[in-house]
């Protein structure tokens, strides 16, 4: 226990996070940043989702040339 904890006779565990103490945030600034902290996931998770789209779309078109197959590449 560090000195900055409260005391507890009892010894009953207490979270980490246990900020009762301490002064509420602003209800709206904490729905705000949900808000934001929301949209930056979905961005992320839709960039996330055509990068993988076109790796799967690329894997499927196996139609480019080799090299070595292309015409006038003297192999012949």
């Amino acid at each position: 226990m560090t000195p900055a904890d409260p005391s507890d006779p009892e010894r009953h565990p207490v979270a980490a996070n246990d900020n009762g103490d301490a002064d509420n945030p602003n209800p709206e600034a904490l729905r705000k940043v949900n808000d934001v902290v929301l949209q930056l996931a979905r961005i992320i998770g839709r960039r996330m989702a055509r990068e993988d789209f076109a790796a799967h779309i690329a894997a499927a078109n196996d139609n480019t040339p080799k090299s070595g197959d292309e015409p006038g590449s003297g192999d012949t």
